[in-house]
């Protein structure tokens, strides 16, 4: 297995300057690695998808690997959350890639379907002001509304 960091663009400061993350991958070969691990940073994939990198950090899906990147954040108690979630999530196979004090990075599969991912999460976070979840892969990163559709090709398979 050929494991590295691969270096990719998760956004830019107001000032201009671009902000990069590093992210658990194997090097295909090609300019292509499959990721290791869900981005905390960069939208649009997720763990297990096979990505091209393009220049400055940029890069492309070139294959989905049916995993839906799920963020939380919270302003405190991620610690009750991520025991709470790891109770609620085996249901969905939900698995924490990254937790911190303030957010968690969780990797779901995509056929545990829609309504139960968000049924669990809804139910995580019920009551509490100060947390939110979101999907880092289901809607186009730059505008933030369009849905990727990527699921329908996978779950066809």
């Amino acid at each position: 297995m050929n494991e590295t960091l691969v270096h990719l663009l998760a956004g830019q400061k107001p000032d201009g300057e671009l902000i990069y993350e590093d992210v658990k991958a194997i090097n295909k070969g090609d300019g292509c690695y499959e990721l290791l691990a869900s981005p905390v940073f960069c939208r649009g994939t997720a763990k297990g998808d096979l990505i091209r990198t393009l220049v400055a950090g940029r890069f492309e899906v070139e294959q989905h690997g049916g995993n839906l990147c799920v963020r939380v954040f919270a302003k405190d108690g991620l610690d009750i959350l991520a025991t709470r979630l790891t109770q609620a999530g085996k249901a969905i196979d939900a698995e924490i890639d990254v937790q911190t004090d303030r957010f968690l990075v969780v990797n779901v599969p995509v056929k545990s379907g829609f309504d139960a991912i968000e049924k669990v999460f809804n139910q995580l976070i019920d009551g509490r002001e100060d947390a939110l979840w979101l999907y880092a892969n289901v809607y186009d990163p730059m505008d933030g509304e369009t849905p990727l559709n990527w699921w329908h090709d996978y779950l066809a398979k």
